[in-house]
Protein backbone atom coordinates (compact mmCIF):
# COMPACT_ATOMS: atom_id res chain seq x y z
CA UNK A 1 0.00 0.00 0.00
CA UNK A 2 1.21 3.55 -0.98
CA UNK A 3 2.13 5.69 2.21
CA UNK A 4 0.34 9.00 2.14
CA UNK A 5 3.95 10.87 3.17
CA UNK A 6 5.22 9.44 0.10
CA UNK A 7 2.51 10.30 -2.21
CA UNK A 8 3.15 14.15 -3.83
CA UNK A 9 0.03 15.29 -5.62
CA UNK A 10 -1.08 18.36 -6.82
CA UNK A 11 -3.85 19.87 -9.00
CA UNK A 12 -2.94 19.76 -12.13
CA UNK A 13 -0.43 16.41 -12.21
CA UNK A 14 -3.96 14.31 -13.72
CA UNK A 15 -3.47 11.65 -11.94
CA UNK A 16 -6.38 9.60 -11.87
CA UNK A 17 -8.35 8.45 -9.19
CA UNK A 18 -8.03 4.17 -10.62
CA UNK A 19 -4.30 4.04 -9.94
CA UNK A 20 -4.83 4.19 -6.16
CA UNK A 21 -7.25 1.24 -4.15
CA UNK A 22 -10.41 3.53 -2.39
CA UNK A 23 -8.22 2.76 0.88
CA UNK A 24 -5.58 4.49 -0.54
CA UNK A 25 -6.95 7.16 -1.49
CA UNK A 26 -8.62 7.69 1.78
CA UNK A 27 -5.65 7.65 3.11
CA UNK A 28 -4.04 9.92 0.67
CA UNK A 29 -7.02 12.91 1.82
CA UNK A 30 -6.35 12.46 5.56
CA UNK A 31 -2.22 12.83 4.89
CA UNK A 32 -3.08 15.96 3.23
CA UNK A 33 -5.81 17.59 5.07
CA UNK A 34 -3.33 16.53 8.15
CA UNK A 35 -0.38 18.26 5.92
CA UNK A 36 -2.37 21.32 5.09
CA UNK A 37 -4.19 21.92 8.01
CA UNK A 38 -7.36 23.90 7.90
CA UNK A 39 -8.13 26.02 3.78
CA UNK A 40 -8.79 29.43 3.95
CA UNK A 41 -11.90 31.04 2.18
CA UNK A 42 -9.73 31.37 -1.36
CA UNK A 43 -9.03 27.79 -1.46
CA UNK A 44 -12.44 26.72 -0.37
CA UNK A 45 -13.59 29.11 -3.46
CA UNK A 46 -11.39 27.50 -5.65
CA UNK A 47 -12.71 24.04 -5.36
CA UNK A 48 -16.41 24.89 -5.57
CA UNK A 49 -15.34 27.39 -8.49
CA UNK A 50 -13.83 23.87 -10.53
CA UNK A 51 -16.52 21.63 -9.71
CA UNK A 52 -18.75 23.69 -11.00
CA UNK A 53 -16.37 24.39 -14.16
CA UNK A 54 -16.07 20.82 -14.43
CA UNK A 55 -20.02 20.53 -14.93
CA UNK A 56 -20.03 23.39 -17.53
CA UNK A 57 -17.18 22.26 -19.38
CA UNK A 58 -18.48 18.41 -20.08
CA UNK A 59 -22.17 19.34 -20.29
CA UNK A 60 -22.72 18.32 -23.54
CA UNK A 61 -20.68 15.09 -23.00
CA UNK A 62 -22.74 14.25 -19.47
CA UNK A 63 -26.23 14.63 -21.05
CA UNK A 64 -25.08 12.20 -24.39
CA UNK A 65 -23.50 9.83 -21.16
CA UNK A 66 -27.23 10.24 -19.01
CA UNK A 67 -29.22 9.60 -22.42
CA UNK A 68 -27.09 6.54 -23.12
CA UNK A 69 -27.37 5.15 -19.60
CA UNK A 70 -31.50 5.68 -19.82
CA UNK A 71 -31.57 4.56 -22.92
CA UNK A 72 -34.25 7.63 -23.42
CA UNK A 73 -33.97 10.58 -21.69
CA UNK A 74 -34.64 14.13 -22.39
CA UNK A 75 -31.62 16.42 -22.89
CA UNK A 76 -33.01 19.33 -21.48
CA UNK A 77 -34.28 17.42 -18.10
CA UNK A 78 -30.75 16.48 -17.81
CA UNK A 79 -29.66 20.09 -18.30
CA UNK A 80 -32.19 21.00 -16.13
CA UNK A 81 -31.09 18.38 -13.22
CA UNK A 82 -27.93 17.60 -13.60
CA UNK A 83 -25.93 20.50 -15.12
CA UNK A 84 -27.87 23.97 -14.45
CA UNK A 85 -29.74 22.22 -11.34
CA UNK A 86 -26.17 21.90 -9.09
CA UNK A 87 -24.85 26.08 -10.15
CA UNK A 88 -27.47 27.20 -7.85
CA UNK A 89 -26.60 25.40 -4.76
CA UNK A 90 -22.58 25.90 -6.25
CA UNK A 91 -23.17 29.63 -6.51
CA UNK A 92 -24.64 30.41 -3.26
CA UNK A 93 -21.61 27.77 -1.44
CA UNK A 94 -19.24 29.90 -3.17
CA UNK A 95 -21.06 33.24 -1.94
CA UNK A 96 -21.45 32.32 1.34
CA UNK A 97 -18.52 30.15 2.63
CA UNK A 98 -15.88 33.01 3.69
CA UNK A 99 -19.10 34.06 6.11
CA UNK A 100 -19.45 31.01 7.27
CA UNK A 101 -16.56 29.58 8.29
CA UNK A 102 -16.06 32.49 10.22
CA UNK A 103 -15.74 32.35 14.50
CA UNK A 104 -18.25 33.42 16.25
CA UNK A 105 -18.09 35.53 19.41
CA UNK A 106 -21.58 34.05 21.08
CA UNK A 107 -21.08 35.62 24.79
CA UNK A 108 -19.84 39.89 24.57
CA UNK A 109 -20.58 40.20 27.62
CA UNK A 110 -19.10 37.35 29.79
CA UNK A 111 -15.75 38.24 27.44
CA UNK A 112 -16.10 41.88 28.69
CA UNK A 113 -16.31 40.15 32.42
CA UNK A 114 -13.57 37.31 31.66
CA UNK A 115 -14.95 34.57 30.48
CA UNK A 116 -14.52 34.46 26.39
CA UNK A 117 -16.62 31.84 24.17
CA UNK A 118 -16.23 31.05 20.84
CA UNK A 119 -17.75 29.30 18.43
CA UNK A 120 -15.87 28.03 15.46
CA UNK A 121 -16.94 25.79 12.68
CA UNK A 122 -13.97 23.24 11.47
CA UNK A 123 -13.82 20.61 8.43
CA UNK A 124 -14.69 17.19 9.87
CA UNK A 125 -11.73 15.95 7.06
CA UNK A 126 -12.50 13.45 4.65
CA UNK A 127 -16.16 13.10 3.64
CA UNK A 128 -17.21 10.04 1.23
CA UNK A 129 -20.91 10.76 -0.65
CA UNK A 130 -22.44 8.23 -2.26
CA UNK A 131 -25.18 8.92 -5.27
CA UNK A 132 -28.01 7.26 -6.01
CA UNK A 133 -28.95 6.61 -10.20
CA UNK A 134 -31.29 9.15 -11.00
CA UNK A 135 -29.84 12.16 -11.00
CA UNK A 136 -26.54 11.20 -10.42
CA UNK A 137 -24.55 14.45 -10.72
CA UNK A 138 -26.79 16.83 -8.58
CA UNK A 139 -26.74 14.13 -5.96
CA UNK A 140 -23.58 13.62 -5.50
CA UNK A 141 -22.03 17.26 -7.28
CA UNK A 142 -24.46 19.50 -4.56
CA UNK A 143 -23.60 17.49 -1.46
CA UNK A 144 -19.71 17.56 -2.84
CA UNK A 145 -19.94 21.74 -3.26
CA UNK A 146 -20.93 21.77 0.48
CA UNK A 147 -18.14 19.67 1.93
CA UNK A 148 -15.74 22.26 -0.43
CA UNK A 149 -17.10 24.63 1.46
CA UNK A 150 -16.78 23.64 4.81
CA UNK A 151 -13.11 22.72 4.45
CA UNK A 152 -13.14 18.50 3.64
CA UNK A 153 -11.63 16.98 1.06
CA UNK A 154 -14.11 14.72 -0.86
CA UNK A 155 -14.30 10.58 -2.19
CA UNK A 156 -17.26 10.59 -4.47
CA UNK A 157 -18.98 7.19 -5.58
CA UNK A 158 -21.46 7.95 -8.38
CA UNK A 159 -24.06 4.91 -9.11
CA UNK A 160 -22.38 2.22 -10.87
CA UNK A 161 -26.23 1.64 -13.01
CA UNK A 162 -25.25 4.89 -14.87
CA UNK A 163 -22.14 3.51 -15.44
CA UNK A 164 -21.78 5.77 -18.84
CA UNK A 165 -22.07 9.04 -16.57
CA UNK A 166 -19.95 8.05 -13.99
CA UNK A 167 -17.15 7.33 -16.74
CA UNK A 168 -16.90 10.72 -18.19
CA UNK A 169 -16.50 12.07 -14.23
CA UNK A 170 -14.14 10.05 -13.55
CA UNK A 171 -12.17 10.38 -16.85
CA UNK A 172 -12.65 14.33 -16.76
CA UNK A 173 -12.20 15.05 -13.06
CA UNK A 174 -8.37 14.37 -13.01
CA UNK A 175 -8.04 17.68 -15.18
CA UNK A 176 -9.59 19.95 -12.25
CA UNK A 177 -8.70 18.14 -8.49
CA UNK A 178 -5.45 16.50 -7.76
CA UNK A 179 -6.90 12.54 -5.97
CA UNK A 180 -6.04 14.66 -2.78
CA UNK A 181 -9.03 17.27 -3.06
CA UNK A 182 -11.77 14.84 -4.91
CA UNK A 183 -11.62 11.29 -6.19
CA UNK A 184 -13.82 9.55 -8.12
CA UNK A 185 -14.65 5.98 -6.94
CA UNK A 186 -16.34 3.99 -9.53
CA UNK A 187 -17.18 0.26 -9.80
CA UNK A 188 -13.36 -0.95 -10.73
CA UNK A 189 -13.14 0.33 -7.42
CA UNK A 190 -15.49 -2.25 -5.75
CA UNK A 191 -19.27 -2.16 -4.56
CA UNK A 192 -21.21 0.05 -2.89
CA UNK A 193 -20.80 -2.05 0.42
CA UNK A 194 -17.58 -2.02 -0.10
CA UNK A 195 -17.34 2.05 0.26
CA UNK A 196 -19.67 2.14 2.94
CA UNK A 197 -16.71 0.43 5.04
CA UNK A 198 -14.11 3.04 4.78
CA UNK A 199 -13.27 4.89 7.91
CA UNK A 200 -14.01 8.37 6.39
CA UNK A 201 -15.16 11.11 8.34
CA UNK A 202 -18.41 11.83 7.39
CA UNK A 203 -21.09 9.25 5.03
CA UNK A 204 -23.31 11.01 2.92
CA UNK A 205 -25.46 8.37 1.07
CA UNK A 206 -28.83 9.28 -1.41
CA UNK A 207 -30.90 6.44 -2.11
CA UNK A 208 -33.55 4.00 -0.85
CA UNK A 209 -33.98 3.29 2.47
CA UNK A 210 -33.49 -0.19 2.22
CA UNK A 211 -29.56 0.26 1.33
CA UNK A 212 -29.47 3.04 3.29
CA UNK A 213 -29.99 1.26 6.49
CA UNK A 214 -27.56 -1.19 5.09
CA UNK A 215 -25.07 1.78 4.90
CA UNK A 216 -25.52 3.63 8.42
CA UNK A 217 -25.22 -0.44 9.53
CA UNK A 218 -21.21 -0.65 7.80
CA UNK A 219 -20.46 3.47 8.77
CA UNK A 220 -22.04 2.29 12.80
CA UNK A 221 -19.06 -0.29 13.13
CA UNK A 222 -16.35 2.69 12.64
CA UNK A 223 -18.31 4.89 13.90
CA UNK A 224 -18.36 7.39 11.29
CA UNK A 225 -21.68 9.66 11.37
CA UNK A 226 -24.01 10.19 8.17
CA UNK A 227 -26.92 11.94 6.63
CA UNK A 228 -29.02 9.69 4.54
CA UNK A 229 -31.02 11.32 2.08
CA UNK A 230 -33.76 8.61 1.54
CA UNK A 231 -37.20 8.07 -0.18
CA UNK A 232 -40.63 6.82 0.31
CA UNK A 233 -43.95 6.98 -0.51
CA UNK A 234 -45.00 10.29 -1.23
CA UNK A 235 -48.70 11.64 -0.33
CA UNK A 236 -50.56 14.49 -2.13
CA UNK A 237 -53.82 15.77 -0.71
CA UNK A 238 -55.74 17.89 -3.05
CA UNK A 239 -57.85 20.15 -0.59
CA UNK A 240 -61.52 20.64 -1.35
CA UNK A 241 -61.94 24.47 -1.81
CA UNK A 242 -59.12 23.89 -4.37
CA UNK A 243 -59.33 24.38 -8.34
CA UNK A 244 -59.47 20.32 -9.51
CA UNK A 245 -57.96 21.24 -13.05
CA UNK A 246 -54.92 22.98 -11.56
CA UNK A 247 -54.60 20.05 -9.14
CA UNK A 248 -55.29 17.54 -11.21
CA UNK A 249 -52.30 19.32 -13.82
CA UNK A 250 -49.81 20.12 -11.25
CA UNK A 251 -50.08 16.33 -9.58
CA UNK A 252 -49.82 14.54 -13.16
CA UNK A 253 -47.08 16.20 -14.00
CA UNK A 254 -45.20 15.96 -10.96
CA UNK A 255 -45.76 12.41 -11.05
CA UNK A 256 -43.74 12.35 -14.64
CA UNK A 257 -40.66 14.05 -14.16
CA UNK A 258 -37.36 11.68 -15.06
CA UNK A 259 -40.18 8.94 -15.79
CA UNK A 260 -41.49 8.65 -12.18
CA UNK A 261 -38.14 8.13 -11.10
CA UNK A 262 -37.47 10.93 -8.73
CA UNK A 263 -37.57 10.64 -4.88
CA UNK A 264 -39.83 13.50 -4.70
CA UNK A 265 -42.82 12.49 -6.65
CA UNK A 266 -45.87 12.02 -5.42
CA UNK A 267 -47.16 8.54 -5.43
CA UNK A 268 -50.61 8.61 -4.17
CA UNK A 269 -53.31 11.19 -4.31
CA UNK A 270 -56.38 11.93 -1.91
CA UNK A 271 -59.19 13.33 -3.68
CA UNK A 272 -62.10 15.12 -1.94
CA UNK A 273 -65.05 11.72 -2.39
CA UNK A 274 -66.82 13.91 -4.99
CA UNK A 275 -64.12 14.93 -7.29
CA UNK A 276 -62.27 12.15 -8.03
CA UNK A 277 -64.43 10.83 -11.17
CA UNK A 278 -63.52 14.59 -12.54
CA UNK A 279 -59.47 14.11 -11.42
CA UNK A 280 -59.38 11.17 -13.20
CA UNK A 281 -60.46 12.27 -16.15
CA UNK A 282 -58.44 15.52 -16.06
CA UNK A 283 -55.07 13.26 -15.06
CA UNK A 284 -55.64 11.13 -17.86
CA UNK A 285 -56.29 14.21 -20.33
CA UNK A 286 -53.17 16.09 -19.48
CA UNK A 287 -51.40 12.93 -19.89
CA UNK A 288 -52.52 12.23 -23.13
CA UNK A 289 -52.03 15.57 -24.23
CA UNK A 290 -48.50 15.41 -22.86
CA UNK A 291 -47.33 12.22 -24.51
CA UNK A 292 -48.80 11.87 -27.83
CA UNK A 293 -46.38 9.03 -28.99
CA UNK A 294 -44.06 7.21 -26.04
CA UNK A 295 -42.23 4.14 -27.68
CA UNK A 296 -39.99 6.43 -30.01
CA UNK A 297 -40.57 9.84 -27.78
CA UNK A 298 -37.45 10.89 -26.57
CA UNK A 299 -39.09 13.33 -24.38
CA UNK A 300 -40.89 10.17 -22.45
CA UNK A 301 -37.61 8.66 -19.97
CA UNK A 302 -37.01 4.99 -20.38
CA UNK A 303 -37.23 3.13 -16.84
CA UNK A 304 -34.18 3.09 -15.72
CA UNK A 305 -32.93 -0.49 -16.30
CA UNK A 306 -34.86 -3.99 -16.72
CA UNK A 307 -35.07 -4.96 -13.01
CA UNK A 308 -36.78 -1.82 -12.17
CA UNK A 309 -39.15 -2.32 -15.56
CA UNK A 310 -40.16 -5.72 -14.30
CA UNK A 311 -40.48 -4.62 -10.85
CA UNK A 312 -42.85 -1.71 -11.78
CA UNK A 313 -44.97 -3.71 -14.15
CA UNK A 314 -45.44 -6.30 -11.59
CA UNK A 315 -46.87 -3.51 -9.12
CA UNK A 316 -49.29 -2.47 -11.41
CA UNK A 317 -49.99 -6.23 -12.49
CA UNK A 318 -50.65 -7.37 -8.91
CA UNK A 319 -53.06 -4.14 -7.66
CA UNK A 320 -55.36 -5.78 -10.73
CA UNK A 321 -55.65 -8.87 -10.46
CA UNK A 322 -56.26 -7.97 -6.39
CA UNK A 323 -59.35 -5.59 -7.75
CA UNK A 324 -57.38 -2.22 -8.49
CA UNK A 325 -59.25 -0.28 -11.44
CA UNK A 326 -56.72 0.43 -13.76
CA UNK A 327 -56.21 3.94 -16.66
CA UNK A 328 -53.43 3.71 -19.12
CA UNK A 329 -52.53 7.03 -21.76
CA UNK A 330 -51.97 4.19 -24.76
CA UNK A 331 -51.04 5.87 -27.68
CA UNK A 332 -53.08 4.13 -31.04
CA UNK A 333 -50.71 1.59 -32.31
CA UNK A 334 -48.21 1.24 -29.86
CA UNK A 335 -47.18 -1.53 -27.71
CA UNK A 336 -47.22 -0.94 -23.82
CA UNK A 337 -45.55 -1.90 -21.94
CA UNK A 338 -42.38 -1.87 -24.15
CA UNK A 339 -39.60 -4.38 -22.98
CA UNK A 340 -37.36 -2.91 -25.92
CA UNK A 341 -37.35 0.49 -24.22
CA UNK A 342 -38.47 -0.03 -21.13
CA UNK A 343 -40.98 2.13 -21.58
CA UNK A 344 -44.19 2.02 -18.99
CA UNK A 345 -47.16 4.12 -19.81
CA UNK A 346 -48.46 6.65 -17.25
CA UNK A 347 -51.09 4.37 -14.96
CA UNK A 348 -53.44 5.57 -12.80
CA UNK A 349 -54.95 3.48 -9.99
CA UNK A 350 -57.79 3.46 -8.06
CA UNK A 351 -59.88 1.10 -5.94
CA UNK A 352 -55.68 0.02 -4.28
CA UNK A 353 -56.61 -1.30 -0.66
CA UNK A 354 -54.30 -3.26 1.75
CA UNK A 355 -52.52 -6.23 0.75
CA UNK A 356 -51.65 -4.84 -2.72
CA UNK A 357 -47.80 -4.46 -3.04
CA UNK A 358 -48.01 -1.12 -4.51
CA UNK A 359 -50.20 -0.26 -0.75
CA UNK A 360 -46.34 -0.26 0.61
CA UNK A 361 -43.82 0.33 -1.72
CA UNK A 362 -42.07 3.09 -3.50
CA UNK A 363 -42.96 2.86 -6.80
CA UNK A 364 -40.26 4.86 -8.70
CA UNK A 365 -42.10 5.58 -12.03
CA UNK A 366 -44.91 6.62 -14.12
CA UNK A 367 -47.85 5.40 -11.75
CA UNK A 368 -50.20 7.71 -9.61
CA UNK A 369 -52.94 6.09 -6.94
CA UNK A 370 -55.70 7.44 -6.18
CA UNK A 371 -57.82 7.41 -2.99
CA UNK A 372 -61.01 9.48 -1.96
CA UNK A 373 -61.53 11.18 1.06
CA UNK A 374 -64.58 12.44 3.01
CA UNK A 375 -62.79 14.52 6.15
CA UNK A 376 -59.80 15.77 6.18
CA UNK A 377 -58.56 13.44 9.04
CA UNK A 378 -59.07 10.28 6.80
CA UNK A 379 -56.23 11.37 4.54
CA UNK A 380 -54.19 12.68 7.44
CA UNK A 381 -54.04 9.01 9.18
CA UNK A 382 -53.66 6.90 5.93
CA UNK A 383 -50.74 8.79 5.91
CA UNK A 384 -49.11 8.67 9.50
CA UNK A 385 -50.00 4.75 8.87
CA UNK A 386 -47.09 4.88 5.94
CA UNK A 387 -44.48 5.89 7.74
CA UNK A 388 -42.87 9.63 6.79
CA UNK A 389 -42.37 10.83 3.40
CA UNK A 390 -39.52 12.56 1.90
CA UNK A 391 -42.22 15.25 1.50
CA UNK A 392 -45.62 16.17 1.06
CA UNK A 393 -47.51 17.96 -1.28
CA UNK A 394 -50.74 19.85 -1.02
CA UNK A 395 -52.88 21.30 -3.66
CA UNK A 396 -55.07 24.33 -2.49
CA UNK A 397 -54.79 27.78 -0.67
CA UNK A 398 -52.48 28.25 2.49
CA UNK A 399 -54.95 27.93 4.97
CA UNK A 400 -56.09 26.45 8.17
CA UNK A 401 -56.57 22.69 6.81
CA UNK A 402 -53.23 23.10 5.54
CA UNK A 403 -52.37 23.71 8.66
CA UNK A 404 -54.19 21.04 10.17
CA UNK A 405 -51.92 18.99 7.60
CA UNK A 406 -48.88 20.09 9.06
CA UNK A 407 -49.40 19.86 12.63
CA UNK A 408 -50.84 16.40 12.56
CA UNK A 409 -48.27 14.77 10.12
CA UNK A 410 -44.66 14.64 9.52
CA UNK A 411 -42.47 14.62 6.53
CA UNK A 412 -39.12 15.80 5.59
CA UNK A 413 -40.76 19.25 3.67
CA UNK A 414 -44.50 20.17 2.74
CA UNK A 415 -44.46 21.06 -1.20
CA UNK A 416 -47.79 23.27 -1.85
CA UNK A 417 -48.87 23.54 -5.46
CA UNK A 418 -45.79 23.13 -7.21
CA UNK A 419 -42.76 20.59 -7.77
CA UNK A 420 -39.65 20.68 -4.95
CA UNK A 421 -40.05 24.16 -4.86
CA UNK A 422 -37.54 23.95 -1.67
CA UNK A 423 -34.84 22.88 -3.03
CA UNK A 424 -34.19 25.92 -5.16
CA UNK A 425 -34.36 27.72 -1.52
CA UNK A 426 -31.18 29.08 -0.82
CA UNK A 427 -32.65 29.72 2.93
CA UNK A 428 -34.31 26.31 3.55
CA UNK A 429 -32.81 22.63 4.31
CA UNK A 430 -33.45 19.36 1.80
CA UNK A 431 -34.00 16.20 3.86
CA UNK A 432 -36.17 13.67 5.45
CA UNK A 433 -37.27 12.51 8.59
CA UNK A 434 -37.57 8.93 10.36
CA UNK A 435 -38.14 6.26 7.14
CA UNK A 436 -37.27 9.24 4.69
CA UNK A 437 -34.05 10.23 6.06
CA UNK A 438 -31.48 11.74 8.45
CA UNK A 439 -29.78 14.92 8.24
CA UNK A 440 -29.99 17.55 5.45
CA UNK A 441 -27.78 20.40 3.00
CA UNK A 442 -28.18 22.63 0.76
CA UNK A 443 -27.09 26.13 1.75
CA UNK A 444 -26.42 26.84 5.45
CA UNK A 445 -27.36 23.36 6.15
CA UNK A 446 -25.04 21.85 3.88
CA UNK A 447 -22.25 23.68 5.48
CA UNK A 448 -23.09 22.65 9.01
CA UNK A 449 -23.47 18.90 8.05
CA UNK A 450 -20.29 19.05 7.03
CA UNK A 451 -18.66 20.88 10.20
CA UNK A 452 -17.94 20.26 13.43
CA UNK A 453 -19.44 23.31 15.93
CA UNK A 454 -16.12 23.02 17.89
CA UNK A 455 -16.25 25.02 21.32
CA UNK A 456 -13.99 27.75 22.25
CA UNK A 457 -13.62 29.04 26.26
CA UNK A 458 -10.80 31.19 27.45
CA UNK A 459 -11.42 31.91 31.09
CA UNK A 460 -9.49 35.11 33.10
CA UNK A 461 -12.51 34.52 35.81
CA UNK A 462 -11.13 35.27 39.34
CA UNK A 463 -13.05 31.88 40.49
CA UNK A 464 -11.81 28.32 39.32
CA UNK A 465 -13.82 25.95 38.54
CA UNK A 466 -11.92 23.07 38.62
CA UNK A 467 -10.83 23.88 42.01
CA UNK A 468 -14.84 24.17 42.99
CA UNK A 469 -15.26 20.71 41.66
CA UNK A 470 -12.81 19.12 43.35
CA UNK A 471 -11.86 17.48 47.06
CA UNK A 472 -11.29 19.45 49.58
CA UNK A 473 -14.99 20.86 49.73
CA UNK A 474 -15.09 23.54 52.26
CA UNK A 475 -17.95 25.37 53.96
CA UNK A 476 -17.57 27.87 51.21
CA UNK A 477 -18.38 25.16 48.53
CA UNK A 478 -21.58 23.67 50.70
CA UNK A 479 -22.93 27.59 50.77
CA UNK A 480 -22.23 27.83 47.25
CA UNK A 481 -24.31 24.69 46.43
CA UNK A 482 -26.76 25.70 48.83
CA UNK A 483 -26.90 29.19 46.87
CA UNK A 484 -27.46 27.99 43.57
CA UNK A 485 -30.09 25.27 44.78
CA UNK A 486 -32.19 28.17 46.55
CA UNK A 487 -31.75 30.44 43.81
CA UNK A 488 -32.87 27.67 40.74
CA UNK A 489 -35.79 26.48 42.94
CA UNK A 490 -37.30 30.15 42.88
CA UNK A 491 -36.66 30.22 39.41
CA UNK A 492 -38.48 27.23 38.00
CA UNK A 493 -41.46 27.99 40.61
CA UNK A 494 -42.13 31.36 38.89
CA UNK A 495 -41.62 29.51 35.74
CA UNK A 496 -44.29 27.16 36.51
CA UNK A 497 -46.82 29.81 37.98
CA UNK A 498 -46.81 31.93 34.60
CA UNK A 499 -46.73 28.60 32.79
CA UNK A 500 -49.77 27.99 34.89
CA UNK A 501 -51.45 31.35 34.11
CA UNK A 502 -51.78 30.92 30.30
CA UNK A 503 -53.81 28.16 30.79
Amino acid sequence: MTKPADVAVRAGDKVSSESHTMEELLEIQKAAFLRDGIPDAHTRIDRINRLGQMLLDHADEITAALTADFGTRPADLSIAADVAGCMIDIAHQRRSAEKWMKETNVARIAGALGFKQRLRRDPLGVVAIMGPWNFPLQLTIVPAASAFAAGNRVLMRPSSITAKTTDVIARVAPDYFSIEELAVITSKHGGGSDFAKLKADHMFFTGSPEVGSSVAQEAAKNLVPVTLELGGKNPAIVDKTTDITKAAHFLADARMINGGQVCLCPDYVFVPEEKVGEFTEKVIARWTKNFPTIVDNDDYTSTINEKNYQRIVGLIDDAVELGAQKRQVMPAGEQLPNDAVRKIPPTLLTGVTPGMKIEDDEVFGPVLTVYPYRVLSEAIDKINSSGHPLTLYWAGDDNDNLKTVADNTRSGSISGNDFGLHMLSQGLPFGGVGRSGLGNYHGEFGFNTFSHARAVTVSKLPISFAEIMTAPFTKRDRRMADMQMKFWRFMNGRAVKKSAKKR
